[in-house]
């Protein structure tokens, strides 16, 4: 989708490890710094996080892409590559292949997981990094997860424990108590923004299912056991980490990144579940402006 996006606006493939990668590329060609945004999912596609193309307006060139298997990126029946591990080597190939040069990374979500992961590989080609939503251990993720399951409507929570005992996750009920999760824990807004409703329309079903499982807090895929908290007090590199007040990926989630990233700093919106950009899109982007400027 290219409604609400500014100008100007590239949009192209390019090879990357053997695979035509999507990339779009906001603001001036020219800019001295560039912001690289990675979504979530896993499976998901880059147009949900169009309200950071509103830095290319600051003099920024924001870059999005989508991740093989995602969106308009080619599609592949490998599952070997669904991996996190080839997720970030498509980063640093997409990087290398548009001559990005050192970058400020952007992740959200899973995302955020994959920018952390990226920089324990390859810091030295960042600026800084910045987790929205973002998480280091999955099993930490998912745990906090059920605790807001816990706190829903009675309705809800009983639905939702009755169908995961059954592997039941495409019954009617069930999806309506997810539906009811979503709208307290991933965006608050009472309309979904439509480039959301796309995002969540558009997921690639084979990497999600795949990689992560039927819903966000039933991981039962191959990222399951996924956990590098141990290793983030090897990041070097400035680091911004937010998040909102209702955020499926709590808090502690956050908190866990912030406290091991030396330096780091954490910034949580109070009104705000899982998209900060756009449920509070004007105070979010200026705390990630100010942040970037400070660095640029």
């Amino acid at each position: 989708m290219t409604e609400g996006w500014p100008s100007p606006m590239n949009d192209g493939h390019i090879g990357v490890l053997g695979h035509q990668m999507f990339y779009r590329i906001c603001g001036p060609m020219d800019a001295r710094e560039t912001v690289l945004c990675i979504h979530g999912g896993p499976g998901a596609t880059h147009d949900y996080l169009q309200p950071f193309a509103d830095l290319s307006r600051h003099g920024y060139r924001v870059v999005f892409m989508d991740q093989l298997g995602c969106g308009l990126s080619e599609r592949t029946t490998d599952t070997s590559l669904f991996t996190v591990e080839h997720n970030v080597e498509e980063v640093e190939g997409l990087r290398r292949s548009l001559n990005l040069g050192p970058v400020h990374i952007v992740g959200s979500s899973y995302g955020g997981a994959l920018v952390l992961a990226y920089a324990l590989r390859y810091q030295e080609h960042l600026k800084s990094l910045v987790t929205v939503g973002g998480l280091a251990s999955i099993p930490l993720a998912v745990r906090e997860m059920w605790k807001l399951v816990d706190g829903m409507a009675t309705e809800d929570r009983d639905t939702i424990y009755k169908y995961d005992r059954l592997h039941e996750y495409e019954h009617p009920e069930y999806l309506r108590a997810v539906e009811h999760f979503y709208r307290q824990f991933v965006c608050r807004l009472p309309e979904w923004p439509p480039l959301v409703t796309y995002s969540f329309a558009e997921i690639s079903k084979p990497v999600y299912n795949y990689m992560n499982g039927p819903n966000e807090f039933t991981i039962t895929g191959t990222i399951r056991d996924w956990d590098i908290s141990g290793r983030l007090g090897a990041i070097r590199v400035p680091a911004l980490v937010t998040g909102g007040r209702y955020d499926e990926v709590t808090p502690a989630c956050a908190r866990q990144i912030a406290e091991a990233v030396p330096g780091a700093v954490r910034i949580e919106f109070p009104d705000s579940s899982h998209t900060p950009f756009w449920e509070e899109r004007t105070a979010y982007l200026d705390a990630v402006r100010s942040f970037l400027d400070s660095i640029a």
